[in-house]
């Protein structure tokens, strides 16, 4: 007689237990949209009401280049701009130098002075459009630009609608381009929060993120817990310096990644926001009701995508789409088909684009407020992942919070982990990858179009920056240099001030960024890599 089949073992990507059948869930109260604990979403209409932002992340080449593909975009229905920058411009460095040799334009915008911002906003008014940044180490120079152009346009900083990603914290765990210390860093973002609070009250100073934590190898767990962690970071360095809860809270926002294990990321938002709003209220004291609200864009996944059989990325982020509305998302951006070859092109852009459009306006799901409320699966899922959450936050704040936990090494450590036991899942065929390690073609080639960004570029935008120092005021650009020079001496002046001083007398991004090197010296980590 033939032994009974072993029970199959089926677990999420962050390793929770799936059962075969739910015929309950477990007993929370789920409260509804738009009241706290916000589980199911932080409007009582969602998308009934009002849609998502619908935000693709631009940017390549030249300020020009870029000004074309983000005009073309909102042509096209785009409703946000997302903006991204090369890797000098990212770590405080001029077009013309040795650093930034073979990257000027690459994986971004060259953004090197007001000039540059001037031109890749041209004919697109900052009273009508709300741009997201993504920037870090730099982020006070770029938002100093913006603020210029703003004025320059007509408009007034507090009316400037938009974001900077600005959590350095991140960077240190998974992404890398930082410049300063940990403790700089900080008193860099404490400022831009501060003084966005008083300046600049629509717009986003810090939009701590989760994203790059999950492209590196995070569980959702540890994507969650490690997010949330930091925001608790930053929250206690402004109330370090003075600055009460709900004076900046409401406008603190986050950045999480939607990957592909579709209920589990559905769950994963739900659980990020009843966490979130718990410790607001009862850590921090809050009493805005908008200070409880975690407020997030999303990006889908762009690890997830393979340079085999690139069509069959349009599946994936439609299905990452999905699971990020359901998921009751503030913002979103779809990838590209052809993003594991090259930056997308635009017609590439344009059918990323598309899919949200579908998904808005033909599916269904944006019908109902919380669509999936209810599910036995869905509701067992969160119960899983708060748990493990809040075990998670318990581990840092034993160890002394984010910082010490980063110096330790251990956000790191626990994402390289898990990064390694995906790795070998697909190594061995346990995880299957369409295209890739199952239903792979023979001959696969490439597409033709892949967009390209030629060596020129940087030649180019040298010869601009050159040509930026040479006309301007060069007494006025030393002086507020100089300027910046003392107050990042002082340990308490918000630098705000004299980052826009040195905008307006039209220094670059890399003498700004030199300067507070001087001061603050340059990051590089021991023994935690």
């Amino acid at each position: 007689m033939a032994k009974p089949a072993k029970p199959k073992v089926t677990k999420t990507d962050s390793g929770i237990l799936v059962r075969d059948l739910y015929v309950k869930a477990p007993g929370r109260v789920l409260g509804k949209p738009g009241a706290y604990p916000f589980t199911r979403g932080i409007h009582a209409g969602m998308y009934r009401d009002r849609l998502w932002t619908m935000r693709q992340y631009s940017g390549f080449g030249d300020a020009s280049q870029t000004n074309k593909r983000f005009r073309y975009m909102l042509d096209n229905g785009q409703t946000g701009l997302s903006m991204a920058f090369d890797l000098p411009t990212q770590m405080g460095y001029d077009p013309d130098s040795e650093s930034a040799e073979g990257e000027v334009g690459k994986v971004g915008v060259s953004i090197s002075s007001i000039d540059d911002m001037m031109r890749a906003f041209e004919k697109i008014s900052l009273d009508r459009v709300s741009t997201s940044m993504t920037i870090n180490a730099t982020a006070s120079t770029l938002l100093a630009y913006y603020i210029t152009l703003g004025k320059i346009q007509g408009t007034q900083s507090a009316k400037l609608r938009g974001t900077t990603q600005n959590d350095i914290l991140k960077e240190y765990i998974a992404r890398n381009t930082y410049i300063y210390p940990p403790q700089a860093s900080m008193r860099l973002v404490g400022d831009m929060i501060e003084y966005c609070a008083k300046h600049v009250p629509l717009w986003y100073p810090v939009s701590i993120s989760g994203y790059h934590m999950r492209e590196a190898g995070s569980t959702a767990v540890q994507e969650v817990a490690f997010t949330i962690a930091n925001a608790i970071s930053y929250i206690d360095a402004c109330i370090a310096r003075g600055l009460e809860i709900d004076d900046f809270a409401p406008r603190l926002s986050f950045f999480f990644c939607c990957t592909i294990e579709f209920f589990e990321e559905i769950a994963k938002f739900r659980v990020a926001r009843k966490v979130y709003a718990k410790i607001l209220k009862e850590r921090f004291g809050a009493k805005n009701p908008n200070s409880l609200k975690l407020k997030f864009h999303t990006q889908t996944s762009g690890e997830s995508l393979t340079a085999q059989q690139v069509d069959n990325n349009v599946s994936r982020v439609a299905l990452q789409t999905m699971a990020a509305v359901l998921g009751g998302t503030q913002s979103l951006h779809t990838n590209s088909r052809d993003e594991a070859l090259a930056l997308p092109t635009q017609e590439s852009a344009k059918i990323a684009l598309r899919t949200q459009q579908i998904v808005a306006y033909e599916s269904g799901a944006t019908k109902t407020v919380d669509p999936l409320a209810g599910s036995y699966y869905l509701e067992s899922l969160c119960a899983e992942l708060e748990d493990g959450v809040w075990k998670y936050l318990k581990k840092i704040e034993k160890m002394g919070g984010s910082i010490r936990a980063i110096e330790r090494g251990f956000f790191q450590s626990e994402i390289r982990q898990n990064a390694y036991r995906l790795k070998k899942e697909i190594d061995t065929d346990e995880r299957i990858i369409v295209g890739m390690n199952k239903f792979a073609d023979e001959q696969d080639a490439p597409p033709a179009d892949l967009l390209r960004v030629d060596e020129s570029v940087g030649r180019a935008q040298s010869r601009a920056v050159k040509a930026v120092r040479k006309k301007r005021d060069s007494k006025k650009a030393a002086s507020a240099l100089e300027s910046l020079l003392k107050s990042a001496e002082t340990e308490s002046e918000n630098l705000m001030p004299a980052i826009l001083g040195a905008v307006r007398a039209r220094s670059t991004t890399g003498e700004i960024s030199d300067t507070l090197r001087r001061v603050f010296g340059v990051y590089s980590p021991q023994g935690v890599f």
